[in-house]
């Protein structure tokens, strides 16, 4: 694997870990399976897309896609909480209906980003490389993404959010509102995506209403890896799984996508990943056999 290649996995790593950030805070702290994550991711991109093109401030894009991710999140969490549709049914509701916003956003089934500002743009031309230079841009957002998360789920307000996810019966009893924790946690968690869908458009050029199929399993997939590496000894050690095991799972992609000895294409990206994830849930089960 090639030096751009290397540096490219760990770009779109750290991208998706901000998928993988928003994956943890519904799946593990709220218990709440969320696939409107597949239809959020692109939401961003489309939004930040467009609002570039547009002339608009590539940051102010980019919290316009935020707002427009958690928008969609409260979707999900209104059908679940007020009109008590399965969570799971809900999110897949959202996510199809999505599909038809993206198109509309864009008015096409995608968007190029040339000769156009975005936030990376200030930070070329600067004597470092650009495969260099996207990486370490995206890396301090995410830090700053992962304190942000970590701070919050500390805080009065997140610790009865990680309460309503692990007994929300007891949490009613204790007080806390937990219709209120769901609409907050979902909306956290797809403005989160969002804005890796948003930071995908700019880093890759481009915004397609099809860059979200998958989404959700990159975001599980790197969730599991980080808990099967560093456990689930705290929630920064969390944290630092989901970005850890999101760069691990692409660069594990893209050895096995350029190791000629195994014979992989690009069209078998879909057969590397349910593998991947799969030895990343059996390998906790076969050393707990192994422990016993």
């Amino acid at each position: 694997m090639s030096q751009i290649a290397f540096w490219g996995a760990v770009e779109l790593g750290l991208v998706y870990a901000f998928v993988a950030l928003g994956v943890f805070l519904a799946f593990r702290v709220l218990d709440f399976p969320d696939l409107t994550v597949d239809g959020s991711f692109p939401l961003g991109a489309a939004v930040a897309a467009v609002l570039i093109i547009a002339g608009v401030n590539p940051w102010f894009a980019s919290g316009v896609a935020m707002i427009a991710g958690a928008a969609a999140g409260l979707v999900t969490a209104m059908l679940n909480v007020r009109f008590r549709i399965l969570n799971l049914l809900a999110s897949i509701l959202t996510m199809i209906a999505l599909f038809s916003v993206n198109l509309r956003v864009m008015g096409k089934p995608n968007v190029a980003l040339l000769n156009v500002e975005t936030m990376l743009t200030p930070f070329f031309g600067h004597g470092l490389r650009d495969f260099y230079v996207r990486p370490l841009f995206i890396g301090v957002l995410v830090v700053f993404a992962v304190i942000l998360v970590w701070r919050f789920l500390e805080s009065d307000a997140g610790l009865a959010m990680r309460a309503t996810g692990a007994n929300a019966r007891m949490s009613r009893a204790q007080g806390i509102n937990t219709d209120r924790q769901i609409y907050l946690g979902i909306a956290i968690s797809n403005a989160l995506v969002a804005l890796g869908g948003a930071l995908f458009a700019q880093t890759n050029g481009f915004a397609d209403v099809t860059s979200g199929v998958g989404t959700i399993v990159v975001g599980l997939a790197a969730v599991i890896i980080g808990e099967t590496l560093l456990g689930t000894r705290g929630i920064l050690i969390a944290l630092i799984g989901c970005v850890l095991g999101s760069i691990l799972y692409r660069i594990a992609i893209q050895l096995a996508l350029s190791t000629d000895i195994l014979g992989l294409q690009a069209s078998d990206l879909n057969f590397v990943t349910a593998v991947l994830v799969t030895v990343a849930l059996v390998l906790p089960r076969l050393r707990r056999g192994g422990a016993a």
